[in-house]
């Protein structure tokens, strides 16, 4: 499922604080025996920052999927009053294979 366009995506920042010198290219963390104090205080605000940034991001998109599936709701309440099916076959056949553990390219097992 692709949002609307009218929601940005949000790109996470890449860190800040320059301390190329102590990683080496597969190190997703800097040797921190190897920074000094103030790098250090450095990088704490700035996952901090990132935290904080992150958070609010998440709240956003809860909230987003939230008002989705509110709609999604509305939609199905509606189509029951109609009298039209909720439910389908198809959508008990999905339901069945994911709780068999079976994946969409595996055929059901024959029957016995």
């Amino acid at each position: 499922m692709t949002l609307p366009k009218a929601w940005p995506s949000f790109p996470l920042p890449a860190l800040k604080v320059s301390m190329t010198s102590h990683l080496s290219p597969v190190d997703t963390f800097p040797d921190l025996g190897l920074l000094s104090d103030q790098e250090l205080k450095d990088l704490i605000q700035q996952l901090t920052e990132e935290e904080v940034d992150i958070s609010y991001k998440r709240r956003i998109l809860h909230g987003k999927i939230d008002i989705l599936r509110a709609e999604l709701v509305n939609r199905l309440r509606k189509k029951h009053e109609g009298g039209e099916d909720v439910i389908t076959g198809d959508d008990v056949r999905r339901l069945t294979d994911i709780l068999a553990g079976r994946t969409g390219d595996q055929e059901p097992p024959a029957a016995s």
